[in-house]
């Protein structure tokens, strides 16, 4: 639909602020098929994150790796069949929790409103809201309208997911191909300043950087020091650290200061210091109202990857199923 008749048709039947557009989707897109949909959503994400507060960096992950593939059509959350592996299933998404939080908040929606909530709205809606929870605000805008996508397959993951191990160029490649920039790449790289990584995504900058056994030299030496001690050697696939040392469980913009400190757990994090423009940018971050300005934005530009709207996809009675 031409943009200014969609405005026009919405001013005269909801008033502008109902309106706004991300794309295909809508603000308070369920505001009469669903009225309380959000605030059900919310206390649920929020319930879910006082008895455990990592429930915010597993939703945020869980939501970027559902957009960078298929796009943000809940195609993370579908479980295997007889017949196909599924992209939770993919080594990249193995480390992926929270899909039991997904599923109880769809419970809840589905009493309210069956059939017609969807699951990829659920999960952009709960990850902000988890995040927001630190504040008690919401930190950014999440239009929804997104409908269910009915296929997903383990192999189509590789070559989407940005890998921990990428230098900058493959980086920017990737993001590039989902319609996103450097500022982009940059400033949604901050979601590191919550949660843990696990060694094997690491620990060849300890142990054998360049296959000589050696470590990466871009990394501080104290904190790689520290890392070996957590870290026993390249084989330990089960033990993880903090991405962000001492602000593991905020959400804040100090994941930039440990950046400008070389200790950026992910060849990926330091990959980001090796470009003029990307440095330029990690500076400018360590002004915080600044990082939480363009965060907002650039989760708004990746919530509205690749979305299935109308009467594409479906609208799933349960998250991890297809309906029959």
């Amino acid at each position: 639909m031409n943009n200014l008749v969609f405005l026009l048709l919405c001013m005269l039947a909801f008033g502008v602020l109902a309106c706004t557009e991300a794309g295909s989707l809508q603000e308070n897109f369920y505001r009469h098929s669903c009225p309380l949909a959000e605030e059900i959503i919310k206390d649920s994400t929020w319930e879910h994150v006082k008895a455990n507060p990592t429930v915010p960096p597993r939703l945020l992950r869980m939501h970027f790796h559902d957009c960078f593939v298929r796009g943000c059509d809940g195609s993370i959350l579908l479980n295997s069949t007889a017949n196909n592996t599924a992209e939770k299933a993919a080594t990249p998404n193995l480390t992926l929790l929270g899909f039991n939080v997904i599923d109880d908040i769809k419970e809840k929606v589905e009493k309210a409103c069956p059939g017609v909530v969807s699951c990829a709205d659920i999960l952009a809606l709960a990850a902000r809201d988890s995040v927001s929870f630190q504040y008690k605000r919401n930190l950014w805008k999440v239009y929804t309208g997104r409908r269910d996508g009915t296929i997903s397959r383990a192999s189509e993951v590789f070559g989407n997911i940005p890998s921990p191990f990428s230098n900058f160029t493959v980086l920017k490649q990737n993001f590039a191909k989902k319609g996103l920039d450097v500022l982009d790449l940059v400033v949604l790289s901050g979601g590191h300043t919550i949660g843990v990584g696990h060694c094997n995504a690491f620990s060849n900058r300890l142990y054998n950087f360049t296959g000589k056994g050696d470590q990466d030299p871009s990394l501080d030496p104290t904190y790689a020091a520290f890392l070996k001690t957590q870290c026993k050697s390249l084989r330990d696939n089960t033990t993880f650290v903090a991405m962000d040392p001492g602000s593991a469980l905020n959400f804040d913009n100090h994941y930039y200061v440990t950046l400008e400190q070389h200790k950026g757990l992910f060849q990926s994090d330091a990959a980001l210091l090796t470009n003029e423009d990307a440095r330029n940018i990690v500076q400018e971050f360590l002004n915080s109202s600044t990082f939480f300005g363009q965060f907002a934005e650039s989760m708004v530009k990746m919530g509205d990857i690749g979305v299935l709207t109308g009467k594409k996809g479906q609208i799933r009675k349960r998250c991890a199923f297809v309906n029959s």
